[in-house]
């Protein structure tokens, strides 16, 4: 079969399976669906739609690591190709694109950061009453210990309580949700940035949506109506590093719409 025939049939029947999935997944039917798609992938790997539509299958299952991992894969095929990603999902071929794409994955990342923040904040408190019913013991039986010395003995404490709230308090920060920095954020979207690059007159955007609002309303800056093109904007390093930064420091734990 010459390889121009092989890989047409190879795309039919990747299609199909997609279909097949498509059909499972509105059945509730999730583990067929994703065996349909992993056969599609294994047809054509490069078919962004193919992992996107896995990793929903995977998002109902709430295995999140999995849809990370697809997430993944789609945004670098579609960031390769620029295309619009086509789910499927009725007359309207756009529906999910690399920037619904991010948002699942940001989901995916919040709610199993939302899981292990509870599961730690949970431990966190026991721990903390558990320290506190200790030194509740201790002041009582330095009461006992320290007999005409009450005040001294509830002093101290005192003291011990407060430090320990402050341990405690610190420690339950990294489980606090944090809004992002403005300067984080793409001014047009008000996302926080994936890809920023910065125009002449010192503005950031995101890549895409910089480059879309060239392509189809005009070479100018969105905000300060200069003239603008494509070859003027440079990837800004310093706010992508901030943004990586940002991210490992709260662990995606920042507030979501």
């Amino acid at each position: 079969m010459a390889p121009t025939v092989a890989v047409a049939t190879a795309s039919k029947q990747a299609e199909q399976l997609r279909q097949d999935g498509n059909t499972y997944f509105k059945k509730d039917r999730f583990g067929a669906a994703i065996d349909a798609y992993t056969e599609a992938i294994t047809l054509c790997p490069n078919v962004p739609v193919y992992w996107t539509n896995r990793a929903l299958c995977h998002r109902k299952r709430n295995d999140w690591t999995k849809v990370e991992e697809d997430c993944r894969r789609a945004i670098q095929l579609d960031n390769n190709s620029v295309k619009a990603l086509d789910l499927g999902r009725g007359a309207n071929p756009k529906s999910y694109i690399v920037e619904e794409i991010w948002q699942e994955l940001a989901k995916a990342k919040y709610l199993e950061w939302e899981y292990e923040s509870s599961k730690r904040s949970w431990e966190l408190q026991s721990l903390k009453e558990a320290c506190e019913s200790a030194l509740k013991e201790k002041h009582l039986l330095d009461i006992c210990q320290m007999e005409g010395f009450l005040d001294k003995a509830t002093d101290a404490h005192s003291a011990e309580l407060e430090a320990l709230e402050r341990v405690f308090s610190t420690a339950a920060e990294a489980d606090t949700p944090t809004d992002v920095p403005d300067y984080l954020c793409c001014k047009i979207t008000l996302d926080i940035f994936r890809d920023p690059v910065i125009s002449p007159s010192g503005i950031t955007y995101e890549r895409g949506v910089i480059l879309d609002h060239l392509q189809k309303v005009g070479t100018f800056d969105p905000i300060t109506r200069e003239p603008l093109s494509e070859s003027q904007m440079i990837p800004n390093l310093a706010i992508k590093e901030a943004v990586q930064a940002f991210l490992g420091k709260h662990g995606w734990a920042y507030k979501m719409d």
